[in-house]
């Protein structure tokens, strides 16, 4: 039986920053924001589960990359979440 090696996205830091990646990578829409649902290539390319999606993006959150948008559907990277990137 072959197990699979260590998966980055188990770690809710390392999912938190794959979730940034994909979001600089993102076109957003009007003020910066992006839909919170845009998550298939974390869960497609990566093959992150729904919950380790969830957790990385909540951990973002937590530290201060992303915002939540009014709406509660988008998000915007936050100047703290653009400085990972510098």
């Amino acid at each position: 039986m072959k197990y699979i090696g260590d998966r980055s996205s188990t770690d809710p830091e390392k999912a938190a920053r794959r979730i940034m990646e994909y979001a600089r990578a993102f076109e957003p829409i009007q003020d910066g924001r992006i839909h919170r649902e845009d998550h298939y290539p974390m869960l497609y390319r990566d093959r992150a589960t729904p919950v380790e999606y969830w957790v990385g993006l909540e951990y973002a959150k937590d530290q201060g990359w992303l915002e939540d948008h009014e709406s509660g559907t988008y998000v915007r990277m936050t100047q703290a979440g653009k400085d990972l990137f510098d």
